[in-house]
């Protein structure tokens, strides 16, 4: 029997424009913005739809990207009738899967992320820790080469031949070196504005634990996959530790997805801005159906396959 999972984005696929089909054209999408707007007192729609500056700012960036996905999936929903027998998130998106799971309330998410945002924003200082993509390389081996260098650990398992690590800036640059030395076929800093998933952001999660406390969480409809250990959650009482760990623990993306496949998921439905996930679907296992849902015509052509 076909399995489905609704997987969404994380930070680094928003751009200008994004979701505003929705917001225009559905009554369901345009109310999931205008909550938004309502819940952080800004408007999200301009955020969101127009260019600007903030849109890449992290403490605005997830708000945005959370609205933008919990939007695209309402409007999938109440179009196609599909719901999603597991779901998952890179990162910040594992908020949305939460939402998809009935575990916490579009407006929970929504404003949990907006702290979330500005408690990663604020934690290590602009230029002190740095973050760097490594291709082509091995994931054992570049646990290897990090082991010998302190202030620097892996941030992201995308997908093989692609690993992201961060820490300390001097210490990712040192690695860099190391791991072309070591047969990376290339190094590239990334422009972020701090060391996310590492150990400089665990005085953020021990801030966001103070934020999730006021946060009603329940016990999963269906199971999602958390980022930390890439295994199933099924009760309320895991979800919190796990968000709080996440902030400043390595992304177990490319795990996360083979629980999937290995539980039986054979289609996978991307939801948000960008085609981010699908790339790393067809190197992680290349004959998995990959759907994406980032356009009101994308949803209504899913309609029309008949999944």
């Amino acid at each position: 029997m076909s399995k489905i999972a609704f997987i969404f984005p994380g930070q680094g696929a928003q751009k200008a424009g994004m979701g505003k089909d929705f917001y225009e054209q559905t009554e369901t999408g345009k109310a999931v913005f205008d909550k938004a707007s309502e819940l952080l007192g800004f408007s999200m729609p301009e955020l969101c739809f127009t260019e600007n500056d903030r849109l890449d700012i992290t403490e605005y960036t997830q708000a945005a990207m959370v609205t933008t996905s919990i939007a695209m999936m309402k409007v999938l929903e109440e179009r196609t009738g599909i719901k999603p027998d597991v779901a998952a998130g890179l990162s910040l998106g594992e908020y949305c899967a939460l939402v998809a799971a009935g575990v916490m309330s579009q407006a929970d998410a929504i404003t949990t992320v907006r702290q979330r945002g500005i408690l990663m924003q604020e934690a290590v200082p602009v230029g002190v820790g740095a973050m760097a993509a490594v291709l082509a390389l091995d994931a054992s081996k570049i646990e290897e080469v990090l082991a010998d260098i302190d202030g620097v650990q892996i941030a992201n398992y995308n997908c093989p031949g692609q690993i992201v690590i961060s820490g300390v800036k001097e210490a990712v640059e040192e690695a860099c070196g190391k791991l072309k030395e070591a047969g990376a076929k290339r190094t590239i800093m990334l422009n972020v504005s701090g060391p996310f998933h590492s150990s400089m952001l665990t005085g953020a999660g021990e801030k966001l634990k103070e934020v999730l406390d006021q946060v009603e969480v329940h016990t999963p409809v269906i199971p999602y996959v958390a980022n930390v250990n890439a295994q199933y959650v099924t009760e309320a009482s895991q979800v919190k530790p796990l968000l709080k760990e996440q902030v400043s623990s390595s992304v177990r993306w490319e795990q996360s997805v083979r629980t999937m496949l290995e539980d039986g998921v054979d289609t996978f439905i991307e939801i948000g801005p960008g085609k981010t996930l699908a790339g790393f679907l067809k190197k992680i296992a290349k004959d998995v159906k990959v759907i994406n849902i980032d356009s009101l015509e994308s949803v209504e052509a899913l309609k029309e396959s008949g999944l």
